[in-house]
């Protein structure tokens, strides 16, 4: 006999869009009924929306002290936040709460890429020179004084290679910081300030944890397949599913606790990116949330486990999770590929090849693969993660067979979609 709702523990997630909306179903199958809140009004749209009939109660919280006594009266026992951009809010009710949490102390340095850095230098940790500013001038005056080229403009809070562009020379900085000034970040939300770091040369790298009362479980090591642009805007085409034993991978795992160390991350999931430089590893960012392309399905079968069960268990579970996990490192049980497919296509679409799609679909190591465009869509070459045309998540034992079902995935991306004649 199953237990009623109200002998369950009660769980809150806060804006659980895109890879958020595989908490749900994890911390139910832990034992957990899930309420959601929702931040703002109206639903964020340039995010894939939360699947809201999976949750037990829809709170929307514009008013914080409200919130608060309302959720307080639910007796949650966590509160996760469902994309980076609810991290701050998530770590403001779990304190008000008193649940486990990652607390407020250093909620700015987990969200505000300038603030991450410079917590990580007052620790100690190996990281990029920085300088942020309102004032265009100013971006690249720092980077003309600095004499180092390439630099990273971006700005301060967005996240999937949102705004990002890699500046050869002051002209290009003046460009990508008035851009970024502009516009907003795919949160909706203006950017007021730019940052401007120094460029980090090497191969770089996805580093996936899950915490518990401050003990770390790596559960991926993924490498990013990367080709930069002649815009300054890098195209991040496959995450490879790394061996726990490869290489690198220690001295990664090793860096990001120094990370998590340094932003007093001692509950829930972090997904970091990393790059491995000559002088060692370094960070890009890191973000408290779900990496934004799990399916954990599709990691279910490479790991054996998946982000977001992982960290329903880090919460409700907590003893058996850090006997069971904490300190240890993943095992990699077969190869693994995400591959977001880049396109040259310009228009509108006007179909889907169904034929086409049908036939990556029967690869023998595809797991999984969608179009993200639908009939009447722009489609436009592309310049960033956001801008890409498919997911497509390739597993199979046999490493050879991975590699030549990508090779016909490529072959094929272009095919996924008829375009409407131009006038």
């Amino acid at each position: 006999m199953s237990q009623s709702s109200s002998q369950r523990p009660t769980v809150v997630v806060v804006d659980g869009y895109s890879a958020g909306n595989f908490y749900p179903k994890a911390f139910t199958e832990t034992g957990a009924r899930v309420v959601h809140v929702q931040s703002t009004p109206e639903l964020i749209p340039t995010m894939l929306a939360p699947g809201l009939s999976a949750y037990e109660e829809n709170i929307v919280g514009d008013d914080e002290l409200a919130l608060v006594e309302r959720l307080r009266r639910l007796g949650p026992v966590c509160v996760v936040a469902g994309q980076e951009g609810a991290v701050p809010l998530a770590d403001r009710l779990s304190e008000a709460l008193g649940v486990p949490s990652n607390g407020t102390r250093l909620s700015a340095a987990r969200r505000d890429k300038y603030e991450m850095i410079e917590a990580l230098r007052r620790a100690g940790v190996r990281c990029a020179d920085q300088f942020k500013s309102s004032d265009v001038r100013e971006l690249t005056d720092w980077a003309e004084e600095r004499g180092v080229y390439p630099v990273v403009v971006k700005p301060l809070s967005s996240a999937a290679s949102d705004g990002v562009y890699i500046c050869n020379n002051a002209e290009e900085v003046t460009a990508a910081a008035t851009a970024g000034l502009a516009s907003q970040d795919i949160f909706g939300t203006d950017n007021t300030e730019i940052l401007v770091q120094s460029y980090l040369k090497g191969t770089e790298y996805i580093v996936d944890t899950v915490s518990s009362d401050g003990e770390h479980y790596t559960c991926g090591v993924w490498q990013y397949e990367k080709t930069l642009l002649p815009s300054g805007k890098n195209i991040y085409n496959r995450d490879i599913l790394l061996a726990p034993d490869a290489g690198l991978v220690p001295a990664l795992v090793a860096y990001v606790h120094q990370v998590l160390a340094a932003l007093d991350v001692r509950w829930g999931p972090a997904h970091a990116e990393v790059i491995m430089t000559d002088e060692g590893p370094a960070l890009v960012e890191i973000g408290t949330r779900l990496n934004g392309n799990i399916h954990a399905g599709f990691h279910d079968v490479c790991l054996g486990h998946n982000q977001a069960h992982l960290t329903a268990q880090a919460y409700l579970r907590p003893r058996r999770f850090r006997q069971e996990y904490g300190g240890r490192v993943y095992t990699r049980r077969q190869p693994g590929v995400v591959y977001n497919t880049p396109t040259e296509q310009s228009g509108v679409v006007d179909t889907i090849n169904t034929r086409a799609v049908d036939e990556i679909r029967a690869l023998d190591s595809v797991f999984l693969a969608g179009p993200k465009l639908a009939p009447g869509s722009r489609i436009r070459p592309t310049t960033d993660l956001l801008s890409s045309t498919m997911r497509v998540y390739l597993t199979t034992h046999d490493q050879r067979q991975l590699d030549a079902d990508y090779d016909t995935v490529r072959s094929l991306k272009d095919s996924v979609y008829q375009l409407a004649s131009q006038a």
